[in-house]
């Protein structure tokens, strides 16, 4: 099983017991503002997601890993990789991404998890570049992209919205580990 542990976060695949958890998190329409179609997930998407997670860990080698805190074992949310399907200019790269219950914000966490997954990607799994996106002016995001050396590419306006998505890449030879 891969873990990944930072000082104070434990990453690792997901557990039975991860699903109710989870679901509240992303029950939190301030959460899921900047995820997806930005509305919040059910209990039944949200073990949907979960499936969809393990499913990528065991065809890719890489997933979403759930976020626990070391010591309580609190789940904080979720940070990975995934192969991305949109925006059309980042679509088949793997990209990193994260959401954290909105209590634990502002606190470093997802820098420090986001920091151990693109360590991971480049190193661990040999992966030569690794996207995010996130909507312009989502400050937060774009503090943990620029934490990580992730450069901005482009700025993209998805066919049918109203808001437009900054993409960032990082490659091996930028990568300051």
């Amino acid at each position: 099983m891969t873990e990944i542990r930072t000082p104070r976060l434990l990453l690792r695949r997901w557990l039975a017991d991860d699903l109710v958890p989870l679901s509240e998190i992303h029950a939190d329409p301030a959460v899921m503002q900047g995820i997806g179609d930005g509305k919040p997930r059910s209990l039944e998407q949200t073990a949907e997601d979960i499936e969809t997670w393990e499913e990528e860990w065991d065809e890719e080698g890489f997933g979403m890993f759930a976020v626990e805190f070391l010591g309580s074992g609190e789940l904080a949310g979720a940070v990975g990789l995934s192969v991305a399907e949109a925006p059309v200019e980042v679509a088949g790269q793997v990209a990193i991404g994260w959401r954290l219950g909105r209590v634990f914000w502002g606190q470093g966490y997802a820098s420090e998890a986001a920091h151990a997954t693109l360590e991971f990607a480049l190193q661990d799994r040999g992966l030569d570049r690794v996207v995010a996106v996130c909507r312009t002016g989502d400050r937060a995001s774009v503090n943990v992209l620029d934490k990580l050396g992730m450069q901005t590419e482009a700025t993209v306006q998805p066919p049918g919205h109203d808001y437009d998505l900054a993409v960032f890449g990082i490659d091996l030879t930028q990568y300051q580990g």
